[in-house]
């Protein structure tokens, strides 16, 4: 069975899109609409821009969705069996389902993105990589500290991303180098996303959300809240609420997939960071890219 999996926020470049910008004009046609969508060129951002313009979350967003869904258009969704997005990349698996409208689900990926940043702007806070430790260690550990400080990524065994307030983190940190983590790097992120610091872009994403039309899925979504298989269009809209303030559950929503069937996962999107994780999660299913 094939899985067409999407990424999310960090798999960002200078150039993205350009390629299939210029391969069909249907594709063409689909991206510049965005422009209209969202008030501004982003295009010019994503094939001409800096880093630094890259790595504002109300354009890394919306890029990345642009991008996944113009990949996606370009392969005609590869007769896919499931499909599963990494935190932003929900936005795009719903997409390749027949949940969302390409224009409906910018909108809502542009108003998620406004309202991360109004919080991280709100409450300065930050996440870590934790690397080489078990997931129960770093739950534990997380639990112990005097603050808000949780496990926000599940990406693969062995590495875990911790979010909260700053200082919070840091404790965490030192106190999971001490059980013996190989890593605790603070990431370049002045937010902490996935945790409950995410309340105030919750409650106005779940006001979008529930403003747009879902319409039954196709084929079912993995979901990072449930790991599971879900069609229903009310419980995907609760699902996606949920995940903001909640954990990616990547690695659990792989193993949930191979379990019923996936052998073989497409990455439709930028870059190659989910095929990394998948071959850590299970080494025996293929993982390539879509283009």
């Amino acid at each position: 069975m094939k899985a067409l999996v999407f990424p999310g926020q960090g798999s960002q470049f200078v150039g993205m899109g350009k390629e299939l910008y210029d391969s069909r004009k249907d594709i063409k046609d689909l991206m510049e609409s965005a422009n209209e969508i969202l008030g501004f060129d982003i295009l010019s951002l994503m094939f001409s821009g800096t880093d630094e313009d890259l790595k504002k979350t109300e354009v890394t967003q919306p890029s990345i969705f642009i991008h996944s869904v113009a990949a996606l258009k370009a392969v005609n969704g590869l007769g896919a069996e499931m499909v599963a997005g990494h935190s932003l990349g929900e936005f795009s698996a719903l997409v390749a389902n027949g949940v969302l409208s390409f224009d409906d689900g910018l909108k809502l990926v542009s108003e998620r993105a406004k309202a991360m940043q109004a919080a991280c702007d709100a409450n300065p806070s930050s996440m870590a990589a934790i690397l080489g430790l078990d997931d129960a260690k770093v739950e534990e550990i997380c639990a112990s500290i005097n603050g808000v400080v949780v496990p926000a990524n599940y990406n693969c065994p062995g590495q875990l991303v911790i979010s909260g307030e700053t200082v919070a983190v840091e404790e965490a940190c030192a106190k999971l180098k001490e059980a013996g983590a190989k890593r605790a790097l603070l990431l370049p992120v002045n937010g902490a996303f996935h945790s409950p610091l995410m309340q105030p872009a919750q409650e106005r994403l779940a006001t979008a959300i529930e403003n747009t039309k879902f319409r039954n899925a196709t084929i079912p979504v993995y979901q990072n809240i449930t790991t599971t298989a879900v069609s229903d269009p009310d419980q995907i809209k609760a699902n996606l609420i949920a995940q903001l303030t909640g954990p990616v559950k990547w690695t659990q929503s792989v193993q949930n997939m191979i379990k019923d069937g996936a052998t073989n996962f497409v990455e439709v999107g930028p870059g190659k960071t989910l095929q990394g994780l998948i071959k850590k999660i299970n080494g025996e299913v293929a993982s390539t890219s879509a283009i």
